[in-house]
């Protein structure tokens, strides 16, 4: 077993992070897109929930075709989020309460607006040229091959310029980076320098497995120069510092966040694998065809991940972001039990071992979005397949559930401070319509009530500073079976702690396995009455969830 003897402790092991989405969650000067300025009024507010690491989605310069994610100055802020002053001033506030901000680094494209593609536009020659990839048409004039975009259309874009097609994975407004041009490594390792002098703690890398790329063998994730690539970037940049680095890896298997995130390697922190989230997806439709839930698969794939790490690496743990569903829309209740379901969701997820992540507005139980109309969608993802889509023949209504399900906006409807005029986020119109439900779930709501959400969230992340075994102690599951039930122990020395939580609507009676069977211990969280003590059988309420820490005899 692994313990903390074994693993070199980092400032990292036990914190939590909280992502904000700059666009939604506080608009300080009022123009309907939230702000740098209105992050800082509300540090107080994440202080008091007790976060040590916020992960900031993008607020560099960019025209915003993608959100942000299309950036075309890394060392400068998009005017309508404020300015670099700002956001130096961000950096200190948060480091006054105890909070590092990691940056969201995005390098495996820019926009077409960064002055490096503006002049690599130009000319075959020009010296910018092969920050880029370029390929010659096919005979006939088409792509060079049929790879397809993320976001619909062909991954290749003609330059009438210069008569040849530049690649993207994205929008064909975010040209992919050509990682194999030492010039681009360089200049991307001295922004990340740059960036970490000024005080941030580190980095959540966007889509780092797709800068290995082999592009005429149509190999986009996990390419043979990925890992070396990483090994480089750690030695140039954050590997003598103390920082915390995440990498988004969306083709991640247990083998492979090994190779990122075992610290031999000297390559990231941990990474963001997406198995829990993919099992719910068709197998040709993707997630525009939601599967139902299956709880057994999930459990699968949580204690893959819990067991396959727990040697020579490290999780990250999360049910929603900026991309995502919300958690208690998509594995929990949005009626009579949110606020049961939000809890127990929370409870399942933060006495894995890891680092936990909280999504704004996970903390209050916000909910998914079913706006009346397409016209009142952003994500240029759902937008752009759902025109795609019902162009080929998919219908409307069909295509609207799978958005309603799984498109981008769910996550990224406005922060609901209050039950006041768009919920307390802007006086003026935002720049995406606010969840009408906000009257109810809010976080002036919340703070008023003491059986709130977000009290719960405050006391896991307190529970997980003062109890060493919620960060090093040993995953074992339990229960492995059954289809309401998600149970496991974590086990250090002599101490144990048992969770179990129901993932059904209805009270589910269960014999408990022998190991946990008569225990006495100490109730470390509930969301019905506290447990102390099992005996062999417990009937569960809907969605309940408790944690109960006890001692074991050491045989």
């Amino acid at each position: 077993m692994m313990d903390s003897k074994v693993l070199a402790k980092k400032w990292w092991h036990n914190a939590v992070v909280y992502q904000i989405y700059p666009r939604s969650f506080c608009d300080a000067n009022n123009d309907g897109i939230g702000d740098i300025a209105g992050i800082i009024s509300k540090l107080d507010y994440l202080q008091q929930l007790g976060i040590n690491i916020i992960w900031l989605s993008p607020v560099y310069k960019s025209p915003m075709d993608d959100n942000g994610y299309d950036i075309s100055d890394y060392q400068d802020i998009a005017a309508e989020f404020g300015t670099l002053a700002e956001m130096e001033n961000l950096i200190a506030e948060a480091k006054q309460r105890d909070i590092q901000i990691v940056m969201d680094l995005v390098v495996n494209h820019t926009s077409d607006e960064h002055p490096w593609f503006v002049e690599a536009k130009k000319s075959k020659d020009n010296p910018y040229r092969d920050y880029y990839i370029w390929r010659q048409p096919q005979a006939d004039g088409s792509a060079p091959n049929d790879f397809h975009s993320y976001f619909g259309g062909s991954g290749w874009e003609f330059d009438a310029t210069t008569g040849e097609y530049y690649f993207h994975q994205f929008s064909k407004r975010q040209p992919d980076l050509n990682w194999e041009n030492p010039k681009v490594q360089a200049e991307v390792h001295n922004m990340m320098n740059w960036w970490l002098d000024k005080g941030i703690g580190g980095f959540r890398m966007d889509v780092i497995d797709l800068i290995g790329k082999e592009i005429d063998q149509k190999v986009m994730a996990n390419g043979a120069r990925l890992h070396p690539l990483l090994q480089e970037m750690n030695k140039a940049t954050f590997g003598h510092r103390d920082a915390l680095t995440v990498g988004e890896a969306w083709s991640a298997t247990p083998e492979i966040a090994k190779l990122y995130s075992d610290p031999a390697r000297n390559e990231l922190s941990m990474v963001f694998q997406f198995e829990h989230i993919t099992i719910g997806w068709h197998p040709q439709q993707g997630k525009w065809e939601p599967q139902a839930f299956d709880l057994i698969k999930l459990k699968k794939v949580f204690t893959k991940w819990q067991t396959e790490l727990a040697d020579n690496g490290w999780n990250s743990l999360f049910w929603d972001n900026h991309d995502l569903p919300r958690a208690v829309s998509k594995y929990g209740d949005t009626g009579e039990f949110r606020v049961e379901s939000a809890k127990m969701l929370a409870t399942a997820l933060h006495f894995l071992k890891g680092t936990p992540y909280v999504y704004q507005g996970e903390e209050i139980g916000m909910t998914n979005v079913r706006f009346d109309s397409i016209d009142d969608y952003q994500d240029i993802e759902s937008l752009n397949l759902y025109y795609e889509r019902t162009a080929a023949g998919v219908p409307h209504e069909k295509m609207m559930e799978g958005i309603y399900a799984n498109g981008r906006d769910n996550a990224r409807t406005p922060m609901q401070w209050n039950n006041e005029i768009n919920a307390g986020f802007s006086t003026a119109k935002p720049w995406l319509k606010v969840n009408p439900n906000y009257t109810e779930i809010n976080v002036q709501a919340a703070l008023n009530e003491p059986g709130s959400v977000f009290f719960h969230y405050q006391k896991l992340i307190k529970l997980r500073k003062e109890q060493p075994i919620m960060t090093y102690g040993q995953y074992i599951p339990l229960l492995e079976d059954h289809p309401d039930v998600f149970a496991y122990l974590r086990a250090q020395d002599d101490e144990r702690i048992v969770v179990i939580n129901n993932f059904s609507a209805k009270k589910v009676t269960l014999s408990l396995p022998t190991e946990i069977q008569y225990i006495k211990g100490q109730s470390l969280i509930s969301n019905y009455q506290s447990h102390h003590s099992l005996a062999d059988e417990i009937t569960l309420q809907p969605y309940e969830s408790f944690a109960v820490a006890y001692k074991q005899p050491v045989a």
